[in-house]
């Protein structure tokens, strides 16, 4: 009993701190129409909560049929509804959900929301190689998601992948292969210079195979129209650089975080811009966040003057384990608390208690997390209060 208090005093002294954590499940693999489910992504928009995520029809793998499914709560997480599904590739792969709600169109005084997706025709490997194509799209909803508009196709803007076979108009230099959002949830400016820019994190490799996923490289994109055009930011530098989120900083500031696949650095990548995510200021690992080679979420709460960095990640460096929520109010450059979410001390041979997971708002000083957890059987909803 002595060395649990002493423990407790050393961790909140060290800006730790711990929460008895109840999970709700949300999606179940093997449970309505899917062997599984994969890479959550949750909005809040009119009220409620709107969590999405990739249902695997046959199995647990990246490539096949693969839907993009949406289940909703009313009451802050605590119960969730149906499972419907928002996008139907038919046997073919639709995923890396991007949803964000566009709260500052006239036209849409209510708001409305964006989800972003990927599809593809050949497992990444292959797509990597030149034998596959990925694809951006998007559809919108105007009532809170309970329908949404037909899709609408955004490559020519957003990739630049080389491939007039199969379209004319995918013949760019550039020759980037494997492409994928977030994954996560998109970002919407609030305040400042860009207010109203809605900004999507992605990755791409370019050109051949490089050893160690050098050929990767994480990018954005953006629109300053409410949908209408969009552009593509400078390409980030660090090679490796794979999924990515981003969050608005303070000062018209921006932050993407970044996996690196490459793993040489057991770090998240950090990439910051001053421009609203069109081109890069500073690249560098970040020590304060260990990774595994996974996923990580990030958001921004609260107003210019008051704004808070929430980054989610599996703290650990051989494993994916460890679930952390930290909070910054200084735009990442320290955290002044850290706390433990899902962790299974042990065993390293099961390496995936927790794995991809996304944040949202949900409260005063409270935030929703939606995560991977127990080796890819669930994806499961708690809330932090920070």
């Amino acid at each position: 009993m002595i060395k649990a208090y002493f423990l407790f005093i050393v961790l909140a002294l060290a800006g730790w701190e711990t929460q008895a954590q109840s999970f709700t499940p949300v999606f179940t693999g093997g449970q309505e129409g899917h062997k599984s489910y994969r890479i959550p992504a949750i909005i809040s928009a009119g009220g409620k909560l709107l969590a999405f995520c990739e249902g695997r029809v046959d199995h647990a793998g990246d490539f096949g049929d693969i839907n993009i499914v949406l289940k909703e709560s009313k009451d802050g997480g605590k119960t969730w509804g149906p499972l419907r599904t928002v996008v139907d590739y038919n046997n073919l792969q639709a995923g890396n959900p991007a949803p964000v709600v566009d709260l500052t169109d006239p036209a849409y005084p209510q708001g409305r929301i964006f989800l972003f997706y990927n599809t593809g025709d050949n497992h990444e490997g292959e797509v990597r190689k030149g034998k596959g194509l990925r694809e951006v799209w998007y559809k919108t909803s105007t009532d809170g998601g309970a329908t949404w508009s037909d899709a609408v196709n955004i490559t020519t803007q957003t990739h630049r992948p080389n491939m007039p076979g199969k379209n004319p108009a995918y013949n760019f230099p550039e020759d980037w292969r494997s492409y994928a959002n977030t994954p996560g949830h998109a970002l919407q400016f609030a305040d400042g210079t860009f207010k109203g820019r809605i900004y999507v994190a992605a990755n791409h490799s370019a050109g051949k195979p490089q050893p160690d996923f050098g050929d990767y490289k994480a990018h954005g994109f953006y629109s300053d129209d409410h949908g209408k055009t969009f552009h593509l930011s400078e390409t980030v530098t660090f090679p490796g650089g794979n999924e990515a989120m981003a969050a608005q900083l303070q000062g018209n500031r921006m932050v993407m975080n970044i996996r690196n696949q490459k793993g040489n650095e057991r770090y998240r990548i950090i990439a910051e811009s001053s421009d609203g995510g069109q081109s890069w200021d500073s690249t560098y690992f970040d020590r304060q966040l260990p990774d595994p080679v996974c996923q990580g979420s990030v958001l921004s709460v609260g107003s210019t003057r008051n704004r808070r960095l929430i980054v989610c990640n599996n703290a650990d460096t051989a494993q994916r384990n460890n679930l952390v929520l930290r909070v910054s109010r200084n735009d990442g450059k320290s955290y002044y608390k850290n706390i433990p979410i899902a962790n299974r001390p042990g065993n390293p041979r099961r390496n995936s208690h927790s794995a991809y997971s996304d944040l949202v708002e949900n409260g005063r000083r409270k935030v929703g997390v939606l995560f991977e957890y127990d080796d890819y059987k669930q994806i499961v909803f708690t809330t932090i209060a920070y």
